[in-house]
């Protein structure tokens, strides 16, 4: 006899700074496998699985991020009662923020409409040490207004193969950006953050493995004076192989918006 399934919309928010990344990793201490730990302690001798909507790097940070909980033979009886015993035994840097029940022809990830990822970053003086797990901080003078000007760039449909790692030429590196923009940040707020800190938003409907970091990384590098307005559209033409130097840290990005279908 068929085993009965359920499925769940499980959202949750994350401070990244001391994991590496959402797969579940041998040796590492991974978003995933504190979920999966947890789930293992909360639900013994059950049968289930989770699927998570993408996943982040290293250091990666999430306002909303979400996974689908697969589980085998028997519902969960009340959601409330579950997502708070969910989240008494997590870490503090993990949060359970909802719980939906769906049904079965959804899917975390196909289901998954549009991304928006943050670039927190500051530039200039040294930050406060208490600023680091959420903000990059590039110590040298940037051309803020150049870097601005050239967010424009890279929205619409390119091919980013310069803007990822291990590029293989059988995959598809075509990606649509909905929206690109620089302005301040007033996402998150600190007494110990610098006076002014900064925001990348960029919006799509999916990403490449290190795509914002390396967007941001040639932000960086035109705002040094060590790129130019003509090398980011250069490297944005299909077929053009263009060295990108720099990946920006993983600690100033987050995702800050997963919006499903």
């Amino acid at each position: 006899m068929q085993k009965e399934r359920y499925y769940y919309l499980i959202e949750l928010q994350f401070l990244g700074f001391r994991y590496s990344g959402w797969q579940k990793q041998p040796g590492q201490k991974t978003i995933e496998s504190m979920l999966l730990k947890t789930l293992k302690f909360i639900l013994p001798e059950r049968k289930f699985k989770i699927l998570g909507a993408g996943r982040t790097d290293a250091k990666v940070s999430a306002l909303h991020a979400a996974f689908e909980l697969f589980l085998d033979d028997a519902p969960l009886n009340d959601l409330m009662v579950f997502k708070a015993l969910f989240n008494r035994n997590l870490p503090p840097d993990i949060r359970i923020t909802s719980i939906l029940s769906v049904d079965k022809d959804f899917n975390v990830i196909q289901h998954s409409k549009e991304k928006e990822y943050v670039y927190l970053f500051s530039y200039g003086q040294k930050n406060h040490p208490f600023s680091a797990p959420f903000i990059a901080n590039i110590q040298d003078d940037l051309d803020l207004g150049l870097m601005t000007k050239a967010t424009s760039l890279f929205v619409g449909s390119h091919d980013f193969r310069n803007y990822t790692t291990r590029h293989q030429e059988n995959t598809n590196s075509k990606r649509r950006i909905k929206s690109c923009l620089i302005q301040e940040n007033t996402i998150l707020k600190a007494n110990f953050f610098p006076e002014k800190s900064y925001a990348l938003h960029i919006v799509s409907e999916g990403f490449m493995r290190y795509q914002v970091r390396m967007i941001m990384g040639a932000l960086i590098l035109l705002g040094k004076g060590e790129l130019s307005l003509n090398d980011i559209e250069e490297s944005l033409k299909p077929d053009t192989a263009f060295l990108l130097s720099y990946v920006a840290p993983g600690s100033g990005l987050l995702l800050n918006r997963l919006d499903f279908q």
